[in-house]
């Protein structure tokens, strides 16, 4: 199955701090930065319950799959995941919304569930309802948002990102079947990051759409993207380390494959470390990180496994220490902003729920492991929130967003409009035939990226030998490659989601949404399959 993804949260453009040090001051009378605003709060909780519903979904089919003893448990607590989002709902559209929100959301987890049982009959007619009853959720999952949210959220904006995220986890169910448990991993960690994306998305419309409940705050802000992208890795950290913990602990081929995501969760880590307090401080980071945190938890599994009190014993005082050294590392890194008594707090918490949830798992008390687990998982959301109001404060003039322009006059949008078939560009006025046409493919849309770019100011530049595009848009320089899904932004690599590739036309494509929110740019859809872009300037 292709790939697929909408948008990346912005770790990388987030952090793109390589010389801190010499940090801006905030701005005189500017706006004080901050994580914890009615609209980051409101984005964090949604990327909390939608993130955790991609790990449970995941998780509750490879385990129905194999049809381990914790299989029910795992798919029980996938179902008090959709039930937990129902307040949050109910807050914001009443009861009737979410009555109807948790009709739709609930059953589709059933769906999931019927795939993976007819996949493991290899019964094609059942696959067939199943995906048919998946793909009805999509379309009236996206109907139910772009209703809800008065069109902030477009309905077929909606159904683009939800069909992807299900087809995300639809692929790494393929994937893990099939046996192929390395792809399965890597197309997780791309479905994993989605659901960031999906919150940032829907947390943008309902604020727009409802600003006095949020107090005119934003959910789209630099603090609000730092908080966002630390929940992302902190959670994801957690997520693959009680999975594989599991699968550790049963002897299971997908372990290495595990350890692999584990892996490249840490260098994600490492490489935002990196962007904020230099080389130095990452390699400081990942010395302290793998070594009795990461590797100590393998070594915990196997004290258990083998019923060692002495080795498991050894095990939990190489955490403990991890727990003093790491806590120490953050005050000094953040200033004493994270001071080391509540870091070292949180991080105790957080290892002995790691913990717990293997020892409850090798109890065989599935239902008390599961809630356990759920409750750590929701501690990762506490350490981003912790980690980034104390980078936020510490960096304050870093994350100031720039003032709202005094006026609302016209002429100072850039307007773009293009539409899916059509070879038409009109940039605030002027219209161009492009030879080339936007469309959609594998329910992803696609643009030339070179029409865009030159439409908008940017210098493109192609290396043919390379097989590379390289555009300057103001002080940012973006780097893709051809048939690649990644891509570097002023240096620093990160998942496009999709691969770029040159067209029938001979034109270089890119994914809407990706390109978009990179450099900034609203976008609406309209019925006809139109697109308009809109940024100040």
């Amino acid at each position: 199955m292709t790939m697929k993804k909408w948008i990346v949260p912005m770790l990388s453009m987030t952090l793109m701090m390589p010389a801190l040090a010499g940090a801006a001051e905030p701005t005189t009378g500017a706006m004080k930065a901050s994580v914890n605003t009615p609209a980051a709060e409101l984005r964090a909780g949604l990327d909390y319950l939608l993130s955790e519903h991609f790990t449970l979904a995941v998780t509750a089919m490879t385990k129905a799959y194999d049809g381990t003893t914790d299989a029910a448990a795992a798919y029980k607590a996938l179902d008090q995941n959709a039930l937990d989002m129902q307040p949050a709902i109910a807050s914001l559209y009443g009861d009737a919304g979410a009555a109807e929100f948790e009709r739709i959301f609930r059953a589709h987890n059933q769906y999931t569930d019927d795939l993976v049982k007819a996949t493991k009959n290899k019964d094609a007619a059942a696959m067939k309802t199943a995906e048919d009853k998946v793909s009805g959720f999509v379309n009236e999952f996206g109907n139910f948002l772009g209703t809800a949210t008065e069109g902030k959220l477009p309905a077929a904006a909606a159904k683009q990102v939800i069909r992807s995220h299900e087809d995300h986890v639809q692929e790494v169910f393929e994937d893990y079947a099939a046996g192929d448990y390395q792809g399965a991993y890597e197309a997780y960690r791309k479905g994993y990051a989605e659901m960031f994306s999906i919150s940032k998305a829907l947390s943008s419309a309902i604020v727009a759409q409802m600003p006095a409940k949020f107090e005119s705050t934003k959910a789209d802000t630099k603090a609000a993207d730092l908080r966002s992208a630390l929940n992302q890795l902190a959670g994801e950290h957690f997520a693959l380390s009680v999975l594989q913990m599991q699968e550790q602990y049963e002897g299971r081929a997908a372990s290495d494959a595990l350890i692999r995501a584990e892996a490249m969760n840490t260098a994600d880590f490492k490489a935002a470390i990196a962007s904020i307090y230099g080389a130095e401080g990452a390699a400081a980071f990942e010395q302290i990180w793998v070594t009795n945190h990461v590797n100590a938890q393998a070594d915990f599994v196997t004290a258990v496994k083998n019923k060692d009190a002495a080795a498991q014993a050894a095990v939990e005082a190489r955490i403990a220490g991890f727990t003093t050294e790491f806590a120490a590392f953050l005050d000094s890194a953040t200033a004493g902003n994270l001071p080391e008594a509540a870091g070292q707090a949180a991080l105790t918490a957080h290892e002995n729920q790691v913990q717990q949830v293997l020892t409850q798992y090798a109890a065989g008390d599935y239902t008390a492991s599961y809630q356990t687990n759920r409750e750590g998982y929701k501690t990762m959301f506490s350490v981003g929130q912790a980690l980034g109001n104390a980078i936020v404060t510490q960096y304050n003039g870093k994350f100031q967003e720039a003032a709202a322009p005094a006026t609302t006059d016209p002429a100072a949008m850039t307007k773009v409009w293009m539409k899916v078939g059509s070879g038409v560009l009109n940039i605030n006025g002027t219209v161009t035939q492009m030879d080339t046409e936007p469309f959609i493919w594998s329910g992803m849309t696609y643009i030339p990226l070179r029409y865009l770019s030159e439409g908008i100011g940017a210098e493109v530049k192609w290396d043919k030998g390379a097989q590379q595009v390289t555009i300057k848009a103001g002080s940012d320089t973006l780097v893709f490659w051809m048939n690649k899904d990644f891509m570097e932004v002023n240096g620093m690599r990160q998942s496009v989601g999709a691969k770029v590739f040159v067209n029938a036309d001979n034109r270089t494509v890119v994914p809407l949404r990706f390109i978009t929110e990179l450099l900034g740019w609203n976008v609406q859809w309209g019925g006809d399959k139109s697109i308009k872009l809109t940024k100040s300037m």
